[in-house]
């Protein structure tokens, strides 16, 4: 049995789940009565580079289920773009999730 090759193994599987976590952030929008539909889609276009289609679809969401999930990827970067919706005082808050 060569000691090595398994631990060069559990290395790269260690590193593949860590990487895969790393994906399962999600920024969510959440409901209010202050923003309007047209602010909410423009910030998903600006923000996150949606298609009018999909950022129409989100604020409906929004709107009609009192929350969306608008982006899904890495901590750092999903930590970043709710900073962004804040900055447009869109209620965005980022949670970890156990879909990829």
């Amino acid at each position: 049995m060569n000691l090595d090759f398994d631990i060069d193994v559990l290395e790269k599987v260690d590193q593949k789940i860590n990487t895969e976590k790393e994906k399962m952030w999600r920024v969510i929008l959440w409901n209010d009565d202050v923003n309007t539909f047209e602010w909410v889609i423009a910030s998903c276009i600006e923000i996150c580079n949606h298609e009018l289609e999909q950022a129409e679809q989100i604020a409906n969401l929004v709107h009609y289920k009192g929350k969306a999930t608008v982006k899904s990827g890495e901590k750092d970067k999903m930590i970043s773009i709710k900073e962004n919706f804040l900055a447009r005082m869109i209620t965005a808050t980022v949670e970890y999730t156990s879909e990829s």
